[in-house]
């Protein structure tokens, strides 16, 4: 069984000229590619198993992550099935001058753990066994509840 704290992950990019448009601003499909990576980890830490991505649920873009500022993606699985992992996805646009920090973009992927002949396989029991994990868990699936 893997805790729910256990695949928590956060990574940070620094949003550079090459990830965005015209404007300034970072490209949706950057953020969404960071998104399904991050997730996709968090997954692979829960199962101990390769995971592709089966479901992105509905991704809004609140506000947009601009040049130099540093885009925080942070995951961490809040539910399973028998071979599928559901993951919680945020990103979070950082100032790294002054620190201050928003949210721009939230969803919920769903990967399946494949074995080596790239069949689903079977992934273990989520446990939470922490205050902040029950936290975590409960704002997730009031979100996923809120996005159908």
């Amino acid at each position: 069984m893997t805790d729910l704290m256990e695949t928590y992950i956060e990574n940070r990019t620094l949003v550079q000229p090459n990830h965005t448009n015209m404007l300034g601003k970072t490209h949706g499909g950057n953020v969404m590619k960071w998104m399904d990576e991050v997730g996709a980890m968090a997954a692979m830490r829960f199962s101990g198993e390769t995971c592709v991505t089966a479901r992105v649920d509905r991704m809004n873009f609140d506000l947009p992550i601009r040049l130099g500022d540093s885009a925080l993606v942070t995951a961490y699985v809040y539910d399973a099935g028998s071979t599928s992992v559901k993951t919680r996805v945020t990103v979070e646009r950082e100032d790294l001058r002054t620190g201050e920090s928003e949210r721009t973009t939230e969803s919920y992927f769903v990967y399946v753990a494949i074995d080596e002949d790239e069949r689903p396989t079977a992934v273990p029991e989520l446990t939470v066994t922490s205050a902040k994990g029950d936290r975590l868990r409960e704002t997730a699936l009031d979100g996923e509840a809120s996005h159908e």
